[in-house]
């Protein structure tokens, strides 16, 4: 059994690490892509297939690092006791909220005015934190209980808010309505509510659940058949609740100009707030690929789990680089900061300009160039990390 816990944790991380590469991508695509701030890449009407996969893969971005966030938590809760667990979750949980409206906000717009305060991916995992930190000491078998009612109920808000004349508000935003609202703060001060975190929530208390099945005493074989079974179940859910057009997505496909756009239509589900069915297809794949990873060590996964093992510090590496290659860019296309357009984006600052930019072989050229600067620079703080345990500043990172 000792010799199989390590190897259960390094398929976490492989995972982990692969989609936080693939991140990159939708980042770099965001700042350098011609079309990215004119244009839509799911939109079906202008897409390339080429463009449209580009976007698509990083819609398992978030949902995976929730979701493993949730299994991680199990696993540290059979070293810990549930109140300093309890209290590890809510002070990281603020934690993590308070970087997302300082550190990472400013990563997004270089912005030193704080104009504009998105509550992105780190928000939603840090509220999730912080909230089960209250929940953590509940009985498991209620945690599953709530995490299902969230995960598979959740969309019946769904009517509610296409119904005529419904008006959220600040509190319904926050919690399901958001399609990136803005609340004035105070003046030009601005809050973004990018992902309203109730199906966040529900996403990391699933995790949390099946974190169960990587608990050392549990047998691998079982582990690896259930993970493969629900994986197919999920899929098998998205198909048929899909083919319906009723329940689980607030937007229904339709037949295209081909069959191949038609499929594109027939998957393209919702990300804000993240629907029923884009969960299905997000985690049934993640629970598919994590007992083909349990086993496997060649030179890429060794890669992926620096990366998944120093997640949190290259997710705000990687911000900062992409934004400073942008900058770049900006200046060497004779730009001046002038020319910076306000209020043409949420984030209010971007060195970008719509229209401007690289085709997609431009685009994957500088997520490939982002990817091996950052390698070296992850695997020193994974090994400073490992030599340095006892310095509990280095759980918050």
């Amino acid at each position: 059994m000792n010799v199989a816990k390590p190897t259960r944790i390094e398929s976490i991380d492989i995972l982990r690490g692969i989609v936080m590469v693939i991140m990159a991508l939708d980042h770099v695509r965001d700042y350098f892509h011609i079309y990215a701030w004119t244009d839509n890449p799911l939109n079906l009407q202008t897409t390339t297939p080429a463009l449209y996969f580009t976007r698509y893969i990083t819609h398992f971005c978030a949902p995976t690092f929730v979701f493993l966030s949730g299994v991680s938590i199990y696993l540290q809760s059979l070293r810990k006791t549930k109140p300093e667990l309890s209290t590890f979750l809510m002070k990281r949980g603020l934690w993590l909220i308070f970087i997302e409206l300082t550190i990472v906000s400013f990563a997004w717009s270089f912005n030193p005015n704080f104009e504009r305060f998105p509550l992105g991916v780190i928000w939603a995992i840090g509220i999730s934190m912080f909230l089960l930190g209250f929940l953590i000491r509940l009985p498991y078998k209620i945690i599953l209980g709530l995490g299902l009612l969230i995960v598979f109920g959740h969309n019946l808000l769904d009517y509610i808010e296409a119904s005529n004349g419904f008006k959220g508000g600040f509190w319904m935003d926050l919690l399901h309505s958001s399609r990136w609202s803005s609340y004035q703060i105070i003046g030009d001060y601005n809050l973004i509510i990018a992902y309203p975190f109730l199906p966040w929530l529900g996403l990391m208390l699933m995790g949390y659940c099946i974190g169960k099945l990587f608990a050392p005493q549990f047998d691998s074989y079982k582990r690896k058949k259930l993970l493969t079974q629900m994986g197919i179940g999920l899929l098998i859910l998205f198909v048929i609740l899909r083919s319906f057009n009723i329940y689980g997505d607030p937007e229904p496909w339709s037949q295209q100009q081909n069959g191949l756009y038609t499929f594109f239509s027939f998957i393209n589900i919702y990300k804000y707030p993240p629907s029923l069915l884009y969960m299905c297809v997000t985690i049934g794949c993640v629970l598919l690929l994590l007992p083909l990873f349990e086993n496997l060590k060649n030179r890429f996964t060794k890669i992926m789990i620096v990366f998944g093992r120093t997640a949190f510090f290259y997710y705000i590496l990687h911000l900062y680089l992409i934004h400073i290659l942008a900058m770049i860019s900006f200046y060497i296309h004779g730009h001046t900061l002038a020319e910076i357009a306000e209020g043409e984006s949420i984030f209010r600052w971007k060195f970008v300009v719509p229209g401007e930019g690289f085709d997609l072989f431009g685009v994957y050229a500088v997520w490939i160039f982002v990817i091996i600067c950052l390698y070296p620079i992850c695997k020193w703080y994974d090994t400073y990390k490992t030599k340095h345990k006892e310095k509990w500043w280095l759980s918050y990172l």
